[in-house]
């Protein structure tokens, strides 16, 4: 992030409201994104996984997920239908493990190929994502965001991102009319979000 773009969420802010500017002007200036370490469909599989849990739970059933294969590049072989009762077996629900399966069969089919996904516009992107079985907006999101280092996205699915903004602004508007005023930088609006959420009451 620069400091041109911390200005231009300043300014935005400062024209909604002085809680949002504050907590933002507190914050300063994001680090970058961190560089992708896993290989495209593995990180989305990461993201299912952990959806709807804490840090911490995530973490622990992601570990004993990867723990199904000596290599992180051989995971994506061992999500399979037969396999279906183990992977259960670390923590994940029925749903995850179908989302799971879908993914490394969408992978098989070369669906999936990071260099050919990154040419695409991100809303063409997020649509390639979701028509893979039990992948959704808010999964599409996260990739754009964090692993494609998209900087206009605004996860309005995302329930920590959505009510944050709402405390800081106001619950009569929209939050998507609301992070329109931070375009092209929406993603950086959502980070900010995410990062007051975990931050001291008086952050």
């Amino acid at each position: 992030m620069t400091q041109h773009v911390h200005d231009h969420c300043l300014s935005a802010a400062a024209a909604l409201s002085p809680e949002l500017h504050h907590s933002i002007e507190r914050q300063g200036v994001l680090s970058p994104w961190a560089a992708p370490s896993l290989a495209f469909p593995v990180s989305l599989c990461r993201s299912v996984a952990g959806q709807q849990l804490s840090v911490k739970a995530a973490a622990s059933i992601w570990a004993r997920v990867a723990a199904l294969s000596e290599a992180p590049e051989g995971l994506l072989e061992v999500f399979c239908e037969d396999q279906a009762d183990q992977m259960r077996s670390c923590g994940l629900s029925g749903a995850k493990v179908k989302t799971l399966i879908a993914i490394a069969e969408a992978n098989r089919q070369g669906a999936l190929e990071a260099d050919a996904l990154r040419a695409l516009p991100p809303q063409a992107r997020s649509d390639r994502l979701v028509e893979i079985w039990g992948v959704g907006r808010w999964t599409a999101d996260m990739a754009n965001i964090f692993y494609f280092g998209e900087p206009d996205i605004w996860p309005d699915g995302d329930v920590t991102a959505r009510k944050t903004l709402e405390k800081l602004t106001s619950k009569r508007r929209k939050t998507v009319r609301t992070a329109s005023r931070f375009a092209p930088y929406r993603s950086y609006l959502a980070r900010y979000m995410w990062r007051h959420a975990d931050a001291p009451p008086d952050l």
